[in-house]
């Protein structure tokens, strides 16, 4: 039986032969047949040649997610756990992560070819988004075949902010097989002990993209006054107190998340380190009005920029960061400055520190530009999939 088709316009196809896996509603020229939302289709060149097979969604501004570009295979369950099978292998068999007491992602979108998917391994749980509506009415499907896989003692639904408006899909956190325990769980991370709280927070519960940088970062803190803004439940900072800062101060605007951050501290019995709750951008503004200096400061905000039009809000918000942070770093101070946000480049955070430096008259060495850890990899055919900038500087 023949698949509705989706056909582009002139000259538009090259990319998608080119394997990116996002075919955006402005290069449909038209679509054959009644595609439901979430239905198998075909997309076809404006010469009628066969393209890839994908998920149709007219709600989207991602008209179609591909996930196969031959036209002998189906988009069945098969399908959709061999790909599961392979991200698994990927962090157990090559990257050798996981297992008890243990955190890692094992399903990363595009990156896995399974755009529009996310699955979090915490422990015995896994935690799962979906960002695309086609995968998410497969969600039980999926649920099945991870459980099949991995043997979990419960698979968590959680939502991502502002995806039912995307997608035109409607989705609510919720148990999909066994158990998650409403109470922190612990995991480890290169010797520091962290609660993570399954069912509420941020991410899935926990900065996972960030676990190489932590460990980097902390080995630059040792004897250092530290300052870690935007700090969540204290990743950075709990790294570099343990790795021998002499002292922490983590600030972040949301008080769960700074009960949890001190349970951490308490956890891993850090004595070193303070949290404060305020608005981050005011803190930082106090610290500089009181002539306080620090040796590190650490800036790791929440995403600024969800859509093009947001690009230069959000650089102006990174100027003002990174502007109060070299006023509040001591001489040979190290600046750490992280960001999730896609439609930030990092040549543009570059340009950025050398605008700061002549503002400034203070000489800015980078030491690392680094990206998100190996369990988040790049797709070379989806460059959107290099989300995270971390860049370690020394002024």
């Amino acid at each position: 039986m023949s698949l509705p088709r989706v056909i582009l316009k002139p000259k538009r196809a090259r990319p998608f032969f080119g394997r990116h896996p996002w075919v955006f509603a402005g290069a449909v020229a038209e679509v054959q047949g009644e595609p439901a939302d979430g239905a198998v289709v075909d997309l076809v060149s404006h010469a009628g040649n066969f393209i890839a097979r994908g998920l149709y969604n007219s709600r989207s501004k991602i008209r179609v997610r591909l996930y196969s570009w031959d036209s002998e295979t189906a988009l069945d369950e098969s399908f959709f756990r061999e790909r599961l099978a392979r991200a698994v292998a990927l962090r157990r068999d090559v990257l050798g992560l996981g297992g008890p007491g243990q955190a890692c992602r094992l399903v990363f979108s595009e990156a896995d070819g399974l755009s529009g998917l996310a699955v979090d391994q915490y422990d015995r749980w896994l935690v799962v988004q979906f960002t695309g509506l086609g995968l998410a009415e497969r969600r039980d499907m999926f649920a099945g075949q991870l459980a099949d896989l991995l043997q979990p003692e419960g698979i968590y639904l959680r939502t991502e902010r502002g995806i039912g408006q995307l997608e035109g899909l409607e989705l609510h956190d919720g148990l999909l097989r066994g158990q998650v325990p409403r109470e922190p769980i612990v995991i480890e991370e290169n010797g520091v002990r962290f609660h993570v709280l399954l069912t509420e927070g941020q991410k899935t519960g926990f900065y996972l993209d960030q676990r190489d940088n932590r460990q980097v970062v902390a080995k630059l803190a040792r004897d250092r006054r530290v300052l870690d803004a935007f700090c969540y439940s204290g990743g950075f900072g709990l790294h570099a107190a343990k790795a021998g800062a002499a002292q922490v101060l983590g600030v972040d605007a949301s008080e769960p998340a700074l009960e949890l951050a001190r349970g951490n501290a308490r956890l891993n019995e850090l004595d070193n380190i303070t949290y404060e709750k305020h608005d981050v951008f005011d803190k930082l503004d106090a610290l500089v009005d009181a002539g306080e200096q620090f040796g590190m400061v650490i800036l790791d905000p929440p995403k600024f920029a969800r859509a093009g039009h947001a690009v230069e809000e959000a650089m102006r918000g990174y100027r003002q960061l990174q502007t109060q942070a070299i006023k509040l770093l001591e001489p040979g101070g190290k600046l750490v400055v992280c960001c999730c946000s896609g439609l930030i480049t990092r040549d543009m955070l570059h340009d950025l520190l050398a605008q700061l430096s002549a503002e400034h008259k203070r000489d800015i060495q980078i030491l690392e530009s680094r990206g998100p850890a190996p369990d988040h990899p790049t797709a070379a055919t989806c460059p959107e999939t290099q989300y995270l900038k971390c860049i370690i500087c020394r002024l």
